[in-house]
């Protein structure tokens, strides 16, 4: 007999909306775009578009065209090297964060590495969150 007001279970998170979920994540972080401003752009709240980024709710296609236009990306962007086996996304998936290419370039260049090597040498946390902010803030500057 059907029920009137059936018991709904809340669904698990689909592994394919948990990385494109965490692909948005990355992009938005890479564009220096706080959650806010990227609901700001398409239409929602900064809690959806945290529900988007944790995979609990399902990016709809237009949905999807707007982030990209917002982020400034492919709509493939949030597909891209995905793997094989999807359900195992949700298991180790957060070790394996994606890095832009740039990123990748710049640690391969004698510069990077150089930088990378003298960086990991500080042990004081406050010394390097402070590095880190003296270098966000020359690179705000136009030399």
């Amino acid at each position: 007999m059907l029920s009137i007001a059936p018991e709904k279970k809340r669904a698990k998170a689909n592994a394919v909306d948990i990385y494109v979920g965490r692909r948005i994540r990355q992009r938005r972080r890479w564009q220096n775009m706080p959650q806010a401003a990227l609901g700001e752009a398409i239409g929602v709240t900064f809690q959806q578009v945290q529900k988007y980024e944790k995979g609990s709710n399902r990016v709809g296609a237009g949905r999807l065209q707007q982030i990209s236009d917002a982020l400034e990306v492919h709509p493939s962007y949030f597909f891209e090297n995905m793997p094989d086996d999807t359900q195992s996304i949700g298991q180790g998936a957060p070790n394996q964060a994606y890095i832009p290419p740039e990123v990748i370039e710049f640690a391969a260049s004698d510069e990077g590495v150089e930088l990378i090597r003298a960086f990991s040498r500080v042990g004081n946390p406050n010394v390097r969150c402070r590095i880190v902010k003296l270098l966000k803030s020359l690179g705000e500057h136009d030399w």
